[in-house]
């Protein structure tokens, strides 16, 4: 990540990690309708955040549709972020923007889209999670945690002992406050377990967007991720 002025966390608004969607356009297709019905279908089923996930966009105005129409189809029952991409999230009036470790540093995109607004990070080792302390972000996505068809798997996945300690390392230096999330091949199989290695909830593709009924599915991992997050807070 490029280097940028220190900058102390700032208070953006509380973000619900349980299930959060990722609604690719390599996944789930570029039909701006279509994107639309499926994130308001993981919201009926109980989806607590969704993403506009897009790599190497090659129409701005076509993605800006296609994020507007998300956003209408949702109508605020729960953010939309935009993945990398701060000036489309700015131009479609979404909530916020989800940042790789590659994309505009945390403290720049948060002086651009203001306090309000939603600022999520990749962290994908120990020492990115050693830097979250000086990070204006809101929540951070671990991971990949295990292997995922719908991305290019470029390093080993962490598997749930890497989770844990990348997760453990982010929470000495933000703290319990901070909601970490995570991501890359997570489903229905083992949810439970990356929740019970200190996930506040899991970011995911194929798992809810990759068949239907959409709805179905996200009800069922929601009701999954919830009985793990109880059973965590009963040890």
């Amino acid at each position: 990540m490029p280097a940028s002025a220190n900058a102390a966390p700032t208070g953006g608004p509380a973000v619900d990690l349980r299930l959060y969607g990722l609604l690719d356009v390599g996944v789930c297709g570029g039909d701006g309708d279509r994107l639309a019905r499926l994130g308001a279908e993981a919201v009926a089923g109980g989806c607590t955040l969704l993403q506009y996930r897009e790599k190497d966009i090659p129409d701005a105005r076509a993605a800006l549709a296609r994020i507007r129409a998300i956003r209408e189809a949702v109508g605020g029952r729960v953010p939309v972020l935009v993945n990398d991409r701060v000036d489309l999230a700015l131009a479609a009036g979404a909530e916020g923007v989800h940042l790789g470790q590659g994309d505009l540093h945390p403290a720049d995109a948060r002086r651009l889209l203001g306090p309000g607004a939603i600022i999520g990070l990749t962290v994908k080792t120990t020492a990115q999670a050693d830097e979250l302390y000086r990070l204006p972000v809101d929540y951070a996505c671990i991971g990949g945690v295990f292997a995922t068809t719908s991305k290019d798997n470029p390093d080993p996945p962490v598997g749930l002992e890497g989770f844990a300690s990348i997760a453990f390392r982010a929470r000495l230096a933000r703290g319990a406050a901070l909601p970490l999330g995570a991501i890359a091949g997570i489903g229905p199989d083992n949810a439970a377990a990356v929740v019970a290695a200190g996930a506040d909830g899991v970011a995911v593709i194929t798992a809810l967007f990759g068949a239907e009924p959409v709805r179905q599915r996200a009800r069922d991992l929601r009701a999954q991720i919830d009985a793990a997050l109880s059973e965590r807070a009963a040890r």
